[in-house]
């Protein structure tokens, strides 16, 4: 059956199951199954007219960002720098474990993320470093 990953995440498990989950309601689970869903890849659509508010840190996991449409640049904290990567159309990055990062929108934009979100840890973007 068809999805759209922007309204319905999935959540692929270590032993190879896939679960939809509705994205509107991942966000009011109890924090508890949040984590755990973390645990496996978490495969999700965001829209973005806005910079990130917030950088944020996977430990657990390399992240896949895929640039659907837009315009963005990411920022990724790497050895002490700030790298900056754009992506214009169409792209994709690989966001180490544990490397802070967050977006500049530069157009309106939907992304394709996936991820192990287990122990995502953010911060204000207007922390040091933003």
């Amino acid at each position: 059956m068809a999805l759209n990953p922007r309204h319905t995440y999935v959540s692929l498990a270590d032993d190879g199951t896939a679960e939809e989950i509705p994205g509107d309601a991942f966000w009011q689970l109890p924090a508890s199954e949040i984590e755990q869903h973390g645990q496996g890849w978490l495969i999700a659509e965001f829209a973005f007219t806005e910079d990130w508010p917030t950088w944020e840190m996977h430990p657990h996991g390399d992240e896949f960002v895929y640039l659907l449409s837009g315009a963005v640049e990411l920022l990724l904290e790497q050895d002490g720098n700030l790298v900056t990567v754009a992506l214009n159309g169409a792209g994709a990055v690989v966001v180490p474990r544990g490397v802070w990062h967050t977006a500049r929108v530069l157009a309106p934009s939907r992304m394709l993320h996936v991820t192990r979100g287990a122990g995502t840890e953010t911060r204000p973007a207007s922390a040091p470093g933003a």
